[in-house]
């Protein structure tokens, strides 16, 4: 049995002349719970939906626990997955629905969607559309969860939701996960909710991956450096500089490391603060992406 619940290799997805994802290559080991991370626009929900095999590739291939998802009756029972805006049928109770995943799943938990509905003190038989933002976001999360997914796909799933609400929702995302062995690759742009719940890190940017690890190794791996100005690549022991700022007599880098540590003297280290690394990668790719517009035009 493979150890990777997800595994992409160059995947790409090309609507008309624009890729909406692009050599996407990455590897996220099982048991792990994963941020998506990524401005809008930037390829997140195009990766989600190929990988739950929604969406056909143009380029490259997609693995979920090493089996291709698209039509694959033995896989995609293993996948949970709640799109953006949580869509359910509104018409429908929160009981309707509980059944309809009976008649629909054939690993099916409806103890476990009744007791957690029952715990939420969501109206069971009161139709869906009528319930709040939160509500439905806590359904869509009990019925993907009720599947008892190996791996659970959310698309920015509190993106509409008010602070309070979105801070419940990840609480009740890590409870679920806690008695689970399920891997989780949760998308959002707003890195503060995923600090709290996550171990993993992709961060994608204009269609490509920037950055993708384990969170604590990435943080490890990168320091901010304040110093005398000079040519940042002339710095022993820095892998790559991700971003850099000059006055007329400092610079400040925040860099990549490796091997031995940085020991010059005249240079200050600061640990990374996650939100400060993923902006400077998000910005990197950026630029990154507008090289090669200009080279390709």
């Amino acid at each position: 049995m493979t150890d990777m619940a997800l595994e992409t290799s160059a995947l790409g997805k090309r609507y008309g002349r624009s890729w909406a994802l692009q050599e996407c290559s990455l590897r996220l080991p099982t048991g792990r719970i994963a941020g998506l991370v990524g401005p809008n626009g930037a390829g997140k929900s195009t990766l989600l939906h190929l990988a739950v095999g929604l969406l056909r590739p143009d380029a490259g291939w997609a693995r979920v626990f090493g089996q291709d998802p698209r039509d694959n009756t033995e896989v995609l029972p293993e996948i949970g997955f709640v799109a953006q805006d949580t869509p359910l049928y509104r018409d429908f109770t929160v009981t309707d629905l509980i059944t309809l995943g009976g008649k629909l799943n054939r690993r099916w938990d409806a103890a476990f969607a009744r007791d957690r509905i029952a715990q939420l003190d969501i109206p069971f038989r009161k139709p869906v559309g009528k319930l709040s933002g939160g509500q439905r976001a806590q359904v869509a999360l009990t019925l993907a969860m009720a599947k008892r997914p190996r791996l659970l796909l959310l698309d920015e799933p509190v993106a509409a939701l008010d602070p309070l609400a979105r801070r419940e929702f990840m609480q009740a995302l890590m409870g679920v996960v806690s008695e689970s062995d399920t891997t989780v690759l949760l998308s959002s742009h707003l890195v503060a909710d995923l600090e709290r719940v996550c171990d993993y890190l992709i961060v994608l940017q204009k269609a490509h991956v920037q950055l993708a690890g384990p969170i604590d190794d990435l943080l490890d791996e990168h320091r901010t450096l304040v110093g005398p100005r000079t040519e940042p690549d002339t710095l022993p022991g820095v892998a790559k500089v991700i971003s850099a700022s000059h006055t007329d007599r400092q610079s400040t880098l925040l860099v990549r490391t490796q091997g031995p540590p940085i020991n010059d003297p005249s240079w200050t280290q600061r640990e990374v603060a996650l939100e400060d690394l993923v902006v400077a990668y998000l910005h990197a790719g950026t630029r990154t992406a507008r090289t090669v517009s200009e080279v390709t035009a």
